[in-house]
């Protein structure tokens, strides 16, 4: 025997009936989820998803700007997408609900931490976290990332992977609060940049901006660019 290449010895995982059965089952249930997520939201146009912490308190400065952002956005004839929850997605709901356009939630299903906030048009409720995610980011010609954590920090990911791999339209990816991300911005620079695990241009497809207006611009800003690149007239929203 080889003691260096000792021969391979395959772990038998034991096939349970009943587990194979409720995975089977489950297929089904992602399947309606997809299905009923795609009937509610194909018509939605056009959209702008936000994101950030469920955590900030009515009275907290990013929740207020988180408000006043989708406020603008909504008076611009924008549809705003979240997670439905509370924080930041109550915030930006709540200016959407009190603006033009519609205000729509996404809620998850968790035993203890969320629950959908009351200033939602449209309420839809996923069991599975990447149904969800699907649908916050198949609808949105711009994504808006306030802070957050964890599950803020998983959707910024994804959203910049499927534009870095072409998996998604470009659409603008726009950063709030500048000083709240500086040092995910100095790391993605001084260290991914620096161990070429991306390239320069992936940095460009990130906006950072502190104001609701500069939103705004770079989503109009961006519009312009692209209908002037297919030929199109004129702008996507009822901005005035």
């Amino acid at each position: 025997m080889n003691e260096k290449n000792p021969p391979v010895r395959p772990v038998a995982r034991p096939v349970d009936p009943l587990n194979l059965q409720q995975d089977g089952w489950r297929i089904f249930q992602i399947m309606a989820e997809f299905v009923e997520g795609f009937e509610h939201l194909s018509n939605v146009a056009p959209s702008v998803s936000i994101f950030g912490s469920a955590r900030f308190s009515p009275d907290h400065p990013y929740y207020q700007l988180a408000e006043q952002i989708a406020r603008q956005l909504s008076d611009a004839g924008f549809t705003i997408i979240t997670g439905g929850g509370p924080g930041i997605m109550e915030a930006a709901n709540k200016g959407a609900f009190a603006g033009r356009s519609q205000s729509i939630g996404l809620n998850i299903s968790l035993p203890h931490e969320q629950h959908a906030n009351q200033y939602q048009d449209m309420s839809l409720t996923f069991r599975h976290f990447f149904v969800r995610k699907v649908m916050l980011v198949k609808y949105a010609m711009a994504y808006v990332i306030l802070p957050g954590g964890f599950g803020t920090l998983d959707e910024l990911a994804e959203i910049i992977t499927l534009a870095q791999t072409h998996k998604s339209q470009h659409a603008p990816i726009i950063l709030v609060q500048s000083a709240f991300w500086q040092g995910l911005l100095n790391w993605l620079k001084e260290t991914l940049l620096a161990h070429q695990t991306i390239k320069p241009e992936d940095l460009d497809l990130i906006t950072v901006v502190d104001e609701p207006q500069q939103v705004l611009d770079t989503i109009f800003e961006y519009d312009e660019k692209r209908r002037a690149e297919t030929g199109q007239v004129g702008r996507t929203t009822l901005y005035q």
